[in-house]
């Protein structure tokens, strides 16, 4: 009989490529994992996985069985769905985990109506960018992720999750006040190929639209520096250290006299930002609340 945590260990292995990160993001000490992976292959009379310098990766066998155990994990979070559903399920914890844009967009509102609608429900929020929040939310280190499409991102289809579409928002080009284009009405991302830039680091969601953004338009940016906080974004600009493209929500309430912003002329890069749970966990009475002040939360940004 195969144990349903040991292909808990199984995916995450698959997901993180190697024993030692797997075994932090599960709490456990890698030789527990390595343990559990015997135990696997023991049972399931195969050897699921091959150990190199690089890392992990599954062997065909491995392949086969993440399969089954990704469908094998959904129907027992669906079980647990309906079980905390038949014992009412309506005081509990919820984690969510997001980026900090979207905490305030989002997440806060939606614990305002919570506290309205569903008093017993407490929610738990962690400031985590979006790529990082879908591997907590997969890791089980958090219920529900409000994460951003990145390049890399589980498709939408993957069936470890369920996604919720919340809202989609454009860039916006921001410029030192003196630059050559600040009178402009609108801005082309190649008028900027020239310029030193300022985004996100490599791994940030954002990071990854701002280059494909500008890749598309013939160039690859000259990142001279680099945050995730978008305020010092703002701040280097308006110092003349450089151009950013910087999702407009992130814009809002924040002192924009030192800078000038500018809609782009061409297709804006967008973010798109959405809700996730692991499969089989979105009807969960806990986390089905939560998902639908998120979703309102949202829709009420217009």
């Amino acid at each position: 009989m195969i144990e349903a945590r040991r292909l808990h260990i199984l995916r995450a292995v698959a997901d993180h490529r190697t024993v030692t990160a797997a075994a932090a993001a599960l709490y456990l000490t890698p030789s527990a994992v390595s343990q559990q992976l015997a135990a696997l292959e023991q049972e399931t009379g195969h050897r699921l996985v091959e150990r190199s310098a690089r890392g992990v990766r599954l062997t065909p066998a491995g392949d086969i069985l993440l399969g089954h155990a990704n469908a094998v994990l959904a129907q027992l979070e669906r079980a647990e769905s309906e079980l905390a559903a038949y014992g009412s399920g309506e005081a509990g914890t919820v984690t969510v985990a997001s980026f900090a844009t979207g905490i305030g967009l989002v997440v806060a509102p939606a614990l305002t109506a919570l506290a309205g609608c569903a008093p017993g429900i407490r929610v738990r929020v962690q400031d985590a960018e979006g790529d990082a929040s879908l591997r907590m939310v997969l890791d089980r280190q958090v219920d529900i992720a409000v994460a951003v499409e990145y390049r890399g991102a589980p498709r939408a289809d993957d069936p470890r999750l369920t996604r919720v579409p919340l809202y989609a928002e454009p860039f916006d080009a921001v410029l030192p006040p003196g630059h050559r284009l600040a009178e402009a009405d609108r801005v082309a991302v190649a008028d900027l190929a020239g310029d030193p830039w300022i985004g996100p680091y490599p791994g940030n969601p954002c990071h990854d639209v701002v280059v494909l953004a500008c890749e598309y338009a013939g160039f690859e940016p000259r990142l001279e520096h680099s945050s995730d906080d978008f305020r010092a974004v703002v701040a280097l600009a308006s110092a003349a250290a450089g151009v950013a493209l910087v999702p407009r929500s992130a814009l809002r309430d924040m002192d924009l006299t030192g800078v000038v912003v500018r809609p782009l002329d061409d297709v804006a890069p967008t973010r798109r930002v959405f809700a996730a749970v692991r499969r089989g966990a979105e009807d969960h009475p806990l986390f089905r609340p939560v998902l639908t002040a998120l979703r309102e939360a949202a829709a009420a940004q217009g």
